[in-house]
């Protein structure tokens, strides 16, 4: 049965509401993307052991440096469509949605080859403990069958950003999230696998989620409708969505590195301690992903109200995106903070030998970084209004120099003077001061420079 995708005007009327409501289906969405590695986690923790649980979460940062990069080129098919949208250059829209999923599984079989190719020896350049080794190396080279795969549904949901939607994909990751929760307790409770088996469950859940992101532009009406035989690259559209998206994955791949970095400094003193960092990093992701939910809004919403030519309108998006990102960031840091504790023994089973040293370790992290959260959510959100003003490069910049560079210098200064991991996981919270400053002037500077150009046209309207 045919289904129109509604189209949330974000140019007239109020705009928290909307906001509210465009971001807290998107945090749901993010909550449970997430749980795929939770489910991996938790599932191998319990299980499989500590040894287990540090060799998923020494394959993080990794997948993150080459997974979420060109997952983050996605932003430039969101910024292009709600542009386009608040244009009414409904042509382009059209090839915009039929462009998308051949560009993303370009990209995905390139990254799945990368992964596959890399994964160990980088796992070696990041010092990746000996007696983990061999089981994250397996985890990687099942996780990058899954890759072409999650890229693609990520660039169909950015299609439905754009168009406002962020309830179908609440409802697609919950569907393939059940999936995967219950097939990683079968692999390794019944058929007695590892991290094998928590990897395979995630790469079938992967691509349950494609195929029902596909399922619903195929069934839509209007503008966001999947014909699958006009598929095709489109040059044009292709080349302004990498433009556009590039400087985004570009970012993340810096962030990526610096967390590559954390990650090796993190190995170093051991698996118990990989373990906790795992399970703390893995609780703190729940905050993170639902707060950074609010960046995508700040980012589509501010696109289709430049693209209408209400540059004004923008000041009060970003005071509403601030609100509620603090909405959903400080109650989920009082909870962290507050359960700390009980939420660390979820990831490790209490008659495994290193339960303690795990949970002692992972309440330093939680402590000296979790609980700083909102932090990282105030610089996203003004990051994304920098973007969806038009300025593609310059968050990359100040992003790269804040809180990339800033913990890169920390590490090999600071941290290489006090080496404990007090001190490391202290470079977080810093960082996040520094770049969202970093950004608010940015975001000023920009604004005022549309505002006189379109000041210059007696036409525009601002």
């Amino acid at each position: 049965m045919a289904a129109t995708i509604e189209q949330v005007n974000m140019t007239e009327g109020a705009l928290l509401p909307k906001i509210v409501r465009f971001s807290l289906p998107l945090a749901a969405t993010g909550v449970l993307q997430l749980l795929f590695n939770a489910a991996d986690v938790i599932v191998v923790g319990k299980f499989a052991g500590a040894t287990a649980l540090a060799a998923v979460g020494a394959t993080t940062s990794l997948v993150a440096l080459l997974v979420n990069a060109l997952m983050s080129i996605s932003v430039g098919v969101n910024i292009l469509v709600a542009r386009y949208l608040g244009c009414r250059e409904y042509d382009r829209v059209r090839t915009c949605v039929h462009t998308v999923f051949a560009l993303s599984f370009v990209l995905g079989l390139i990254v799945m080859v990368a992964g596959l190719t890399l994964s160990t020896p980088l796992l070696e350049l990041m010092k990746t403990p000996e007696d983990v080794l061999p089981l994250s190396s397996l985890y990687l080279r099942i996780y990058f069958i899954g890759v072409p795969g999650t890229v693609m549904y990520n660039f169909g949901a950015a299609l439905l950003r754009a168009f406002g939607d962020t309830k179908r994909p609440m409802v697609f990751l919950t569907v393939s999230g059940v999936v995967n929760a219950c097939l990683n307790l079968f692999f390794v409770i019944v058929c007695h696998m590892s991290v094998d088996g928590v990897a395979t469950a995630t790469v079938i859940s992967q691509y349950i989620s494609l195929f029902l992101v596909v399922r619903c532009l195929c069934r839509s009406e209007g503008l966001s409708h999947l014909e699958l035989k006009e598929i095709r690259l489109d040059k044009e559209e292709s080349i302004r969505m990498i433009q556009i998206g590039f400087p985004a994955g570009l970012q993340s791949m810096l962030f990526s590195i610096s967390n590559v970095l954390v990650q090796s400094s993190v190995n170093s003193f051991g698996a118990s301690v990989v373990a906790a960092n795992t399970a703390a990093s893995n609780i703190e992701g729940f905050i993170y992903t639902a707060m950074n939910s609010v960046f995508h809004a700040a980012i589509t919403f501010t696109s289709q109200n430049l693209g209408a030519g209400k540059l004004s309108r923008t000041k009060r998006v970003y005071g509403s995106c601030i609100a509620t990102s603090l909405m959903i960031g400080l109650p989920m840091c009082l909870v962290y903070f507050l359960f700390a504790p009980s939420l660390l023994s979820i990831y490790v089973s209490s008659a495994d030998p290193s339960y303690q040293d795990v949970i002692n370790y992972g309440l330093i992290r939680m402590r000296w970084l979790g609980c700083f959260q909102f932090l990282g959510g105030f610089m996203e959100v003004t990051c994304g209004m920098v973007r969806g003003l038009g300025k593609s490069w310059l968050p990359m910049f100040v992003t790269g120099i804040g809180a990339c560079l800033s913990r890169i210098i920390w590490i090999y200064t600071v941290f290489q003077a006090v080496h404990t991991p007090e001190i490391l996981y202290l470079s977080y919270p810093l960082s996040w001061i520094l770049t969202a400053l970093m950004h608010v002037v940015c975001f000023i500077l920009t604004y005022r420079n549309l505002a006189q150009r379109l000041a210059n046209r007696p036409s525009a309207a601002t």
